[in-house]
């Protein structure tokens, strides 16, 4: 995956349902206001930094640092360190399904903001630092 470039403003405007809309506004500030990058569009994705990760298996690629897609049905909150290294906040969470990497949303008035930055902080830390044996990755951007 790599940007797309395009205009991020125009991917959240077109974000459907409205309550889309209105988290991706959100979620672009706090995403922005932790990282300290500027948004960029990954196809569908709105991501922040960039970072190239490789698995002992060989699989390897790019993508953001922090990112989220604002999706018809939720939005969807992308962890590079996966979802089962934040069990305990996402139990404070509030209203969420998650799956191995990623943490669906259908409101972000339904979640406890402050939980949210704690993970979303702790998850660039942790990609900033490199990853894991079983996950490598190398900030480039």
């Amino acid at each position: 995956m790599e940007p797309t470039g395009t205009d991020v403003a125009g991917l959240i405007a077109r974000s459907s349902p409205a309550i889309r809309r209105r988290d991706a506004e959100t979620l672009t500030a706090l995403m922005q206001e932790i990282s300290g990058r500027e948004p960029a569009t990954w196809g569908t994705i709105i991501g922040f930094g960039s970072c190239h990760y490789r698995y002992p298996t060989g699989t390897e690629g790019d993508t953001g640092l922090l990112a989220f897609a604002p999706r018809k049905a939720s939005t969807t909150i992308y962890l590079l360190d996966g979802t089962a290294a934040h069990a305990e906040a996402l139990a404070r969470l509030g209203s969420h399904t998650s799956a191995v990497s990623c943490v669906y949303i259908k409101d972000l008035e339904q979640v406890d903001l402050d939980v949210l930055r704690g993970i979303l902080e702790r998850s660039l830390a942790w990609a900033e630092a490199g990853g894991t044996n079983e996950v490598q990755l190398t900030v480039t951007g």
